[in-house]
């Protein structure tokens, strides 16, 4: 028996859509009733009033404070991440770094979802080997993790105020520019780099096959070497520095008995790019693939004694709700099953 913390980013939808989207899942006739009970027979649900998401979203925020990675009160992932990519953070400060696509228009600048960068590992070393001579030159040390995530040491940045990926993605830029005293700094260097980019073979081979140029770095997540963090913790569809902070990394769904064979945290994250590009379409056809996948054998697990309680952390951009139920709770058949908590 077990009991396991599930965190679904973006499981709930913005405010706007939120009614339309229920709609959807219930009309004609209900298409995740497993989601709809788990919602719905609680021994405990509440909706937590918005946060200030200016640097990190609802679940960014809530996994550092679960996991002890937010000493300042601000997510600090970059020294465990580096861990989970068998690197040693040493002493000193280190930050995340992503290559990122920027789009410029006339009247303001934004960065692309990292997932939709399709940056391979090839492409990423040729990019990194680029970037790292640069960082050596003002003894900053640049380190590898993967295509997607890499870390930078730079001890006197530590202030510098940066916001996770996710939040800025489709964003004005304008709101979210590194702020701190050494943040010029940082926005030399970035420079230096985009110009070294902007010629590089990696992004002429790219541009022939019309995918987005990288040509720019997002740097975030500043924190020290610290004890390990708390918990143990699955992933699922997540990005690297999540994966990173994970015991397990699941390929697929097949996978999710062993994790449920033992307490534990699960973070699952196939439903953040659709919510984040607004494609509610495909937000629906994930909902739907995870009723399968996930709600319903997590159902059945507790209807079997096997896990004991769940405890449910569902995101969207600006708020979160938590969800406590356990086998006694769902056999509550005087509580409708419904979706109306995700509203």
């Amino acid at each position: 028996m077990s009991q396991i913390t599930l965190v679904v980013p973006h499981l709930l939808p913005l405010p706007e859509f939120a009614p339309d989207l229920v709609r959807a899942l219930t009309t004609p006739a209900p298409q995740t009733p497993m989601l709809a009970t788990l919602l719905a027979r609680t021994v405990a649900h509440r909706r937590l009033a918005t946060v200030d998401t200016a640097r990190a979203l609802p679940h960014e925020q809530w996994l550092a404070r679960a996991l002890g990675l937010a000493p300042d009160g601000q997510p600090a992932f970059a020294a465990a991440a580096m861990r989970g990519f068998g690197l040693d953070p040493e002493h000193g400060t280190w930050f995340i770094v992503n290559p990122a696509h920027v789009q410029i228009a006339r009247s303001h600048s934004m960065m692309a979802d990292l997932r939709q960068l399709d940056l391979d590992e090839d492409e990423s070393r040729a990019l990194f080997e680029t970037a790292r001579a640069l960082c050596q030159e003002i003894d900053r040390p640049l380190r590898y993790g993967d295509a997607q995530t890499w870390f930078l040491r730079a001890d006197d940045w530590a202030h510098i105020d940066s916001a996770t990926p996710d939040t800025v993605a489709g964003m004005d830029l304008t709101d979210f520019v590194p702020r701190g005293a050494r943040a010029l700094a940082y926005r030399k260097l970035q420079n230096e780099v985009q110009m070294a980019w902007h010629t590089h073979p990696v992004n002429a081979a790219r541009e022939a096959r019309r995918l987005p140029g990288v040509n720019a770095f997002w740097l975030w997540g500043a924190a020290q070497d610290k004890a390990p963090m708390n918990g143990k913790m699955a992933s699922i569809g997540t990005p690297g520095w999540i994966a990173a902070l994970a015991e397990r990394r699941l390929d697929s769904f097949d996978q999710l008995e062993s994790v449920l064979a033992q307490d534990g945290l699960l973070v699952v994250g196939h439903l953040a790019e659709a919510a984040i590009a607004a494609d509610w379409g495909v937000w629906l056809q994930h909902v739907l693939n995870l009723e399968d996948k996930l709600f319903a054998p997590l159902h059945a697990a507790l209807m079997q004694g096997r896990v004991t309680r769940l405890h449910l952390v569902a995101s969207s951009r600006d708020g979160l709700a938590e969800f406590t139920t356990t086998a006694m709770a769902q056999r509550k058949f005087w509580c409708r099953p419904t979706l109306e908590r995700l509203i």
